[in-house]
């Protein structure tokens, strides 16, 4: 071994300790404040308003669309969290006759995903702000203990956005959803809003009454996000069949800013988690 040799190696890990303190006094908070402002902005894309001032709320307005079917078109107005209006065309497919619907005045539709999604950030923003530039942490573990619960609530904030909820068909047939219309939706039509990513997507079944005294087998359906065209329920003693399935979108531009903000987050929290583990690696292994 040369001389000196368990000096040179001290040394080194003098260093890295070093290194290490300033990893956790410096880095650490810069890479908080990076995060903070990340979400701050992911945040403010949800635009939610102070209590008293909704009316301040930008309105938007989306034209629903498919390249595919043109039995369902609608205009949907979406303020932060809430639909505050649909307008929507229903050409009916057994005489192409139109029906015509749109939200009662008095009635909004809350988009539960929306409102999770914006909760989960919030979250994820009380504790990053929990650990203010004053706040020295101590070790590694803390650091990534943090890191786990900030991108847990990420990772909700996320899922939230991209999964939609499954649903029965007789959940959707006694939704809340079915008493916003004027005129009432009649008994063989039933609709459901939900959030894709960053599409604001409207569901439009048509049913129709299976006589009781039907040979056909019957199976009721399970939940799903979608239901396909077959698909059974029974509800007040009658049983259903969904005949037509009619899907139609629009694209919501600040969704997918949200998205993009989540992600750059979660690979902010990632690459710290990352640099603990080189030092926490180091440690396990150095020689005395």
């Amino acid at each position: 071994k040369p001389p000196g040799g368990v000096n040179v190696v001290a040394a080194r890990c003098m260093l890295t300790d070093d290194e290490f303190n300033w990893l956790l006094k410096e880095e650490v908070h810069a890479v908080l404040k990076q995060l903070q402002d990340v979400l701050k902005e992911a945040s403010r894309r949800f635009s939610m308003p102070t209590p008293g001032l909704e009316s301040q709320l930008k309105q938007e307005n989306f034209i629903l669309g498919s390249s595919t079917m043109d039995q369902v078109k609608g205009v949907l107005t979406l303020q932060g969290e809430a639909l505050t209006q649909a307008d929507i065309n229903l050409k009916v497919a057994k005489n192409s006759h139109v029906l015509h619907f749109q939200f009662r005045e008095d009635k909004h539709w809350k988009l539960q995903q929306i409102q999770d999604a914006r909760n989960h950030v919030n979250q994820a923003l009380q504790l990053l702000n929990s650990r203010d530039e004053s706040y020295c942490f101590k070790t590694g573990a803390e650091v990534n203990k943090l890191m786990d619960a900030v991108m847990l609530q990420l990772t909700r904030a996320r899922n939230r956005l991209t999964t939609p909820a499954s649903l029965t068909l007789p959940e959707l047939a006694t939704s809340g959803l079915m008493k916003m219309f004027t005129p009432p939706m009649p008994g063989d039509v039933m609709v459901n809003f939900y959030i894709n990513l960053s599409k604001l997507c409207l569901t439009v079944y048509q049913l129709h009454v299976l006589p009781p005294n039907t040979t056909k087998y019957f199976k009721p359906a399970g939940s799903s996000v979608l239901h396909s065209p077959g698909s059974m329920f029974e509800l007040n003693n009658n049983r259903f069949e969904v005949s037509h399935v009619h899907k139609v979108e629009c694209v919501v531009p600040w969704l997918n800013d949200t998205l993009v903000f989540f992600t750059i987050s979660l690979q902010l929290c990632q690459q710290l988690k990352d640099k603990i583990s080189v030092f926490s690696s180091f440690w396990n292994y150095r020689p005395f």
